[in-house]
């Protein structure tokens, strides 16, 4: 593949669009597109799986769909990288009955910052924050909602915020 460096600005009528070709089968996958109706971004759905480690070509920078999953899922977050950053959506039809895990590569790369907690049983509004030095883990407890965004702010920390809906509230803890 070749790059190309423009002096100027670049014009298109129809828009852009970043693709990956698959090396196996040729097939064309298109990431986002950038046109008049501005930028749109292809969500992941995530796997239904005991653990899936992410990764910054496939997760980075897009929504990450989590379904009603089987069993207690792990998301493995890559390590930190500044700028870069992850969002998580609960997908699901109706409150989870299983948890939802997301932690970093180890208690090096750390949270910090929280979440705000929305008790389903109508009791509760709180905030919830990691302790800023070695929670690499948060556990979303079966869900009815959720919308986090972790940021990579340096090559050792992850920036957490978001909210979480629920009967029992997420909780940030070392691996």
């Amino acid at each position: 593949m070749a790059n190309t460096t423009f002096n100027g600005s670049v014009r298109s009528e129809n828009g852009f669009a970043v693709v990956s070709k698959n090396s196996s089968t040729g097939a064309i996958t298109t990431s986002f597109t950038l046109d008049g109706s501005g930028m749109q971004v292809t969500p992941v759905s995530l796997a239904d799986a005991a653990s899936t480690t992410l990764t910054a070509a496939t997760n980075a920078g897009r929504i990450n769909l989590v379904g009603n999953n089987t069993q207690d899922s792990t998301y493995v977050l890559p390590a930190p990288t500044a700028g870069i950053f992850y969002r998580f959506v609960y997908a699901g039809g109706a409150a989870d009955a299983t948890d939802a895990l997301i932690i970093t590569p180890g208690n090096s790369n750390f949270y910090i910052g929280g979440v705000t907690f929305l008790d389903t049983d109508g009791n509760e509004v709180s905030s919830v924050f990691s302790d800023g030095n070695s929670n690499s883990s948060i556990q979303l407890n079966v869900p009815a909602g959720f919308d986090i965004t972790i940021l990579g702010l340096d090559t050792t920390n992850y920036q957490i915020f978001g909210n979480v809906t629920s009967t029992t509230a997420p909780a940030f803890a070392d691996q």
